[in-house]
């Protein structure tokens, strides 16, 4: 088992989504960058943007993960959610997974 699997597994042992304070899961593939307002408690993922369909003209990975944070802010704000909980995936919070944080917060989101 790879090292991040272990770190996410650990994480995900103490976090977990409600509905009113949903957990935002980061997904990275070598890629691609995708992430998922999830209620742990339904089973439902209640909103979710990736960077797959977004112009990638010019644009680095990091900006392209900051336009992914922005992108499910607004989803989020749309369906009345203010407040989530940060899962990393067991990705270190660096490089882009510290740029879509960044872009969630200044969207509107608070963690």
């Amino acid at each position: 088992m790879s090292d991040r699997i272990q770190r996410h597994k650990r994480i995900r042992a103490k976090l977990s989504g409600t509905a009113s304070k949903p957990r935002l899961s980061v997904f990275r593939s070598s890629h691609h960058i995708y992430a998922q307002l999830i209620d742990d408690e339904k089973g439902k993922t209640l909103v979710a943007s990736s960077d797959v369909k977004m112009k990638k003209d010019k644009n680095t990975k990091s900006d392209l993960a900051k336009m992914v944070g922005v992108d499910i802010a607004k989803k989020a704000k749309e369906k009345k959610i203010e407040e989530v909980v940060f899962d990393r995936g067991g990705h270190k919070f660096h490089g882009r997974v510290r740029s879509l944080a960044e872009g969630a917060r200044e969207g509107g989101l608070k963690f």
